[in-house]
């Protein structure tokens, strides 16, 4: 039985498996939003969430904390600076994983994982700037 058994292995150690939820949860806050297989969508919502809460601390622990877990100075700045600041009312509940069918090449279920407030303030951004330009 597979009691407290939570961790989704994704066919790797867990050395490899650690290095790729830090390396797609990098990409995550560079980019706002990613593409790929539904399993490891799953298996960084936790992480970039515990991210999140790490950056609305603010800290300097927190910062050394992310910096330790995501290795990248430059995307614990921009999670610090951008991300965090922008679900400062959230109270969890920072990703949203839109599930985008399969993959023609062998069939794997792909989903999209992004940011719930990132795309909130980008569309609210969009009239905006369509108005201007209007002008």
């Amino acid at each position: 039985m597979r009691h407290s058994r939570k961790v989704s292995k994704l066919q790797r150690t867990a050395a490899h498996r650690r290095s790729l939820v830090a390396n797609l949860v990098c990409s995550l806050i560079e980019h706002g939003r990613i593409r790929t297989t539904l399993a490891k969508a799953k298996a960084i919502r936790p992480v970039a969430e515990k991210m999140v809460t790490l950056g609305k601390r603010g800290d300097l622990h927190a910062r050394r904390q992310a910096v330790a877990f995501l290795r990248h100075k430059h995307v614990v700045k921009a999670l610090f600076e951008n991300v965090a600041p922008a679900s400062a009312d959230r109270q969890g509940g920072y990703t949203r994983i839109t599930k985008l069918g399969q993959r023609a090449s062998d069939s794997a279920p792909m989903a999209y994982i992004e940011w719930v407030d990132k795309a909130v303030a980008a569309a609210a951004e969009a009239p905006a700037a369509a108005e201007e330009s209007k002008d």
